[in-house]
């Protein structure tokens, strides 16, 4: 039997329960089980960092995992159900190093590295835990017994496979590059990593003058934002084709800079604006502003940069020793060596040319148009000075401090602002300064420590990329939810440089290089491989995990030339990690039919920011180089969640929600509503005042439910003991069944191509379809006491109805679908499936679907619609009764549907006539006026013309010609449409109107005085069904009424007794002051009534 249901619920407490019953049932067991050996969908998990508990943020990308594996599923599919967890790398370190107190990489050397690795494993599986279990209470169904990790022996050596096969490719090198650089962690970043910790910051930048050899007097004038880098200076760029001034001041001294940056307004839009910008930072001064504030200036001269080029120059810091080390420091170049050079006989003017996209490396605008070149301290001076064969300069040791031959500089830290103020201390006592100034910038960050990156020349392994064509033509196999994630992926691997895979780091892949005496290297495919040529360690790493420090024992015999080597002590890139996922969990290696069966995935969901430089790359990038193909065909990506304050989560800025904090508060039902509604393009702002306004709908969704169980109960309602008619169903009925149907069409076809979102804007219409018109508009059908073939009819449709809804809405909502599940069937019929879950996904009847209809009644909820807007324009509450609404529209067979449906109409609007006006002019004529605003901006200089041609035209003739044509003719090149004008309507005389262009509708004002007497008793019925829902009468309790009849409120209610009985389910009405169970005030008509209520026990027959 269906029980009765409260209309007030606890949803979370629904939540528990419905775990719990999962749980004790095995629900997840059984629906793997019904699908297996069905045909196959195969979805990949982007593994989750397991290394804090999850955050809303983790919430969004699981939800729409686990909503559209329980799509699948309940159409038969047999699912892997395989999540994954990110084990290795610096985020994982850096918040073992938090725990340790540690500030660099030499704590941990002396802690011990097999210690510190130790650490960072107990604390991937800590958090490995925790999140299995955040993620069941969000309801991700997953075989959580079976999650992959990506530290295991299984992941690591499926990349040493990958690794050896473009080793035996010849696609490993080992380089020196100029590369992001942590001090803090003491490692490099690669290209993927920095954009992810790029921040908003302000930096000392300084106008330097360089002194030109043979140029008495003569300066480039130089600008950087890092001054710390003029100490390792070598060359000078300028454009060969930009203008350059000579600047003279009242000293004599002359200046060389570029034309246009002399008062070039710089950063001036942000500063307007406040994008990009720091707050209290001044505005930047012009050049000329500089030079004005010094004394003033005079140009003396051009020169063609062209012409610049060779010119010599001295640099503020040749003194120290590091610009007399021949061949550069600290890396020498033998060859430079032999021919005495080093850093400060290199110092010239040249012109680097153009970048690898065809721009110019130097331009005019910002700066001086000469940029101060440092190429051991810039990867494009790095290029610039390999290019043209020079020294390079790099001053910073592991710690991002000077090194020896920096003179007073060694051992200071280069980003402390304490060495850049003293750096320009020393420009300034050494007359180097010209201007200093705090300048705003985004500047790359260590992103997951958080410290201010530089740029240091260090050795670091590499894929050569020279195949990115092959991984580019996989791009197009794949179909990318947005659709424009194609192009912004095919982007970055055309613009992309080698893929640098090391990082000087202790807890990764270790990577399965070794390095020989002479300078070889090899790389090691498999464990099987480094046993075989293992000539010392193995004893000692057999059994343990593919990690330093255990790995780092093992050398080997070079199987070619039979030196000794040893590991390198590089560990992976973590995006190596991720990227074999495809290959390591379905047993590329050692169960070929398996892989084959799940390979290439149907799905994957990843955020998408930051995703295309980094797991889709590696994704792409090691498919096809393994097997030439795309691994998965379809990728979902969405935006990120931010506070509702649009700003990023921090716990400091107080806006930060842990997820367990909105299960406990929101809801998990809740949060998956707001994850399923948000466009994926978009960034979604999530907090509890978006929770409040879905737990509405929620509840909305509950309380039709409720309803229906309530009286269903009452009744006693069983689908399996009575009969049904198709031919019974009123045309409400009919109705809901076309959209039903319908929403379950879309459903599939939105679910299909993966637009949840596209299905909850669905979803909320069809919802308030439901309660808001067929369920309000059919409840006096259940209230009624004898069982009709109407009543049994309407509890029917309703039902099932309600039935294929839950089920619709399953996968999404599975908590509160399954609460409602359990009631709806398995509480009366126990051979039905145990659990919603375990029921086919539903499909729509197309029978059922009336587009006629549909029509129709949409129309007939418009001519309410303009009804109820008409009423609000005149101040006529709804419950104050009209004598008549004159309706127009163009369409017989409409018009003929609304009054066969007049009773709906007259009820919703509390009137009592309808009637069909002849001409839309019976009801309402418009005024039609220029939108001003537009036209102007559009059009401008023809705006008289056209307000011309419109003050000549009648409106309704301009309406009509818009209505038909979308568009008016001013002339034979001016046409204008809707949004350039503003169209007012005005209601008839004693009547008020609403309407568009399809149809209009009239309201007549005057009242008689029984229709003030029967507003009078709507506002009585409206105070007892007040009172009854205080004293929580039940909504089918029949009831006495005693008050006293006095004065226009009394002689209203003798006069429409039947009406107010009615609508409140009164059997009596007794005219007393005392009586009832409860009794309650109310003020009307400047009387105070008391009104007493009585429960009254009714015989059903």
């Amino acid at each position: 039997m269906i029980k009765r249901v409260e209309s007030k619920t606890d949803f979370i407490k629904i939540e528990h329960k419905i775990l719990d019953f999962w749980n004790a049932n095995s629900i997840f067991e059984k629906r793997r089980k019904l699908n297996e050996n069905n045909d196959h969908w195969s979805f990949i998990d982007g593994p989750i960092t397991a290394n804090n508990p999850m955050g809303v943020h983790h919430a969004w990308g699981r939800t729409l995992k686990d909503l559209y594996n329980r799509y699948k599923s309940m159409n038969g599919y047999d699912l892997r159900y395989q999540q994954g967890f990110d084990c290795q790398g610096l985020w994982v370190e850096v918040e073992v190093e938090k725990e340790l107190g540690f500030k660099s990489k030499k704590d941990i050397e002396d802690f011990g590295i097999e210690k510190f690795v130790k650490m960072c494993k107990d604390r991937v599986k800590k958090y490995s835990a925790i999140q299995t279990e955040q993620s069941k209470r969000l309801g991700y169904w997953m075989d959580w017994d079976n999650s992959y990790f990506t530290m295991s022996d299984e992941n690591n050596y499926t990349i040493w496979s990958f690794l050896k096969k473009l080793f035996d490719e010849g696609s490993i090198y080992k380089g020196s590059d100029v590369v992001p650089w942590s001090g803090r962690s003491g490692t490099s970043y690669s290209q993927m990593e920095i954009i992810e910790g790029r921040k908003l910051v302000s930096h000392k930048s300084v106008f330097v003058r360089f002194p030109l050899k043979d140029k008495k007097n003569e300066y480039l004038l130089v600008w950087t934002t890092t001054p710390w880098t003029l100490t390792s200076n070598v060359i000078a760029g300028v454009n060969g084709n930009l203008e350059y001034i000579k600047l003279q001041t009242p000293d004599g001294s002359i200046y060389y800079l570029a034309e246009e940056n002399l008062e070039f307004a710089r950063l001036d839009k942000q500063y307007k604006e406040k994008k990009q910008w720091i707050d209290g930072l001044p505005k930047l001064k012009t050049i000329s502003q500089i030079f004005k504030e010094r004394g003033g200036y005079k140009i003396v001269g051009k020169v063609q940069g062209k012409d610049m080029v060779g010119w010599k120059y001295s640099a503020p810091f040749d003194d120290l020793d590091a610009q007399a080390e021949l061949g550069g420091y600290p890396i020498r170049n033998d060859d430079l060596a032999n021919e005495s050079k080093c850093g400060k006989t290199e110092h010239r003017v040249i012109d680097p040319g153009k970048d690898n996209l065809g721009s110019d490396i130097v331009v005019g605008g910002e700066g001086t148009g000469i940029v101060h070149m440092a190429p051991g301290c810039g990867d494009i001076d790095h290029k610039v000075g390999k290019k043209l064969n020079t020294v390079s300069i790099a001053p910073l040791d592991e710690e991002s401090k000077f090194s020896n031959k920096f003179g007073w500089l060694s051992g200071k830290k280069a980003t402390d602002k304490d060495t850049i103020n003293e750096i320009i201390s020393y420009l300034k006592e050494n007359d180097y300064l010209i201007y200093a100034e705090d300048y705003p910038h985004i500047y790359p960050h260590c992103w997951r420590s958080g410290d201010e990156l530089v740029f240091r020349l260090v050795d670091e392994w590499y894929i050569n990329m020279n195949w990115r064509n092959e991984i580019i033509n996989t791009v197009d196999d794949i179909n990318w939810i947005p659709s424009w994630g194609s192009d912004r992926e095919k982007e970055w691997l055309t613009g992309m440089g080698d893929w640098m895979i090391s990082k000087k780091r202790f807890w990764g892949l270790a990577l399965p290089i070794w390095e020989f005496e002479d300078g070889s290297f090899y790389v090691v495919g498999s464990k099987e491989e480094l046993k075989k040529l293992s000539i010392e360690g193995w004893d000692d790493f057999e059994g343990k995990s593919p990690h330093r420090p255990w790995i780092d024992k093992v050398k080997i015999k070079h199987p070619k030339t039979g030196l000794v080597g040893s590991r390198v002590e590089d560990v992976g890139n973590p995006w190596l990690d991720a990227g074999i996922v495809p290959f390591s969990t379905l047993g590329y290696n050692d169960n070929k039919n398996y892989w084959e069966k799940w390979f290439p995935a149907d799905f994957v969901v990843e955020s998408f920011p930051g995703q295309f430089r980094n797991w889709f790359y590696s994704l792409l990038a090691m498919s096809a180089k393994l097997e030439k193909k795309a691994p998965f065909k379809n990728l979902l990506g969405h935006a990120l969640v931010k506070a509702e304050d649009g700003r990023e989560m921090h716990k400091s800025w107080g806006n930060a929600i842990w997820f367990n904090d909105a299960a406990e508060k929101m809801g998990v039902d809740v949060m998956r509503w707001i994850y399923a509604s948000q466009n994926p393009e978009t960034n979604l702002l999530f907090g509890y005042d978006r929770g409040d306004e879905v737990r509405k709908k929620l509840i909305q969704l509950w309380n039709s439910y409720s309803f229906f169980a309530t009286y269903a109960s009452v009744d006693g309602f069983n689908p399996s003991k009575l009969e049904f008619n198709t031919d019974d169903l009123t045309v409400m009925d009919r109705w809901i069944l076309s959209k039903l149907n319908v929403f379950i069409l879309d459903s599939e076809q939105n679910l299909e191509s993966f637009r949840v979102d596209a299905l909850m804007k669905k979803f909320d219409i069809f919802l308030d379809d439901l309660s808001n018109w067929y369920i309000r508009r059919n409840r006096r059908r259940f209230w009624k006491t004898e069982d009709d073939k109407d009543k049994i009819t309407a509890y029917f449709v309703l039902y099932n109805v309600l039935l294929d809804t839950i089920k619709t809405m399953a996968p999404i909502l599975p908590f509160v679908c399954e609460e409602m599940y359990q009631n709806l069937v398995v509480g009366i019929d126990k051979s039905a499936p145990e659990s919603i879950h375990l029921c086919n996904y539903p499909k729509s009847n197309k029978d059922y679907i009336d587009h006629d209809l549909m029509e129709k009644v949409d129309v007939l909820r418009k001519i309410v619609e303009f009804g109820r807007s008409a009423r609000s324009k005149s101040n006529i509450r709804i419950r104050q009764p009209l004598s008549e609404l004159k309706f127009n529209l163009d369409n017989d067979e409409i018009a003929e549907f609304i009054f066969s449906e007049q009773d709906v109409v007259m009820d919703e609007l509390n009137v009592k006539s309808l009637v069909r006006a002849k001409s839309e002019s019976d009801i309402v004529s418009y005024r039609v006026k220029p939108n001003l605003p537009v036209l102007g901006q559009k059009y401008g200089k023809d705006l008289k013309k056209i307000n011309q041609r419109l003050n000549d035209t009648n409106d309704s003739i301009i309406l009509k010609e818009i209505r038909k044509n979308k568009k008016f003719k001013i002339d034979e090149n001016i046409f204008i449409i809707r949004e350039d004008l503003l169209i007012e309507q005005d209601s008839v005389e004693g009547w008020t109107c609403g309407g568009d262009d399809s149809v209009a509708v009239g309201l007549y004002k005057d009242l008689s005085d029984d229709l003030v007497k029967e507003g009078v008793v709507r506002d009585v019925i409206r105070q007892v069904q007040t009172m009854r829902k205080d004293a929580n009468f039940a909504v089918e309790d029949r009831i006495k009424i005693y008050m006293n009849l006095k004065g226009i409120v009394g002689e209203s209610i003798k006069t429409f007794k039947d009406l107010l009985m009615s609508e409140v389910l009164a059997v009596e009405i007794i005219e007393s002051k005392n009586g009832g169970e409860f009794s309650g005030s109310f003020e009307l008509k400047d009387q105070v009534f008391t009104v007493g209520l009585e429960r009254v026990t009714i015989e059903r027959e």
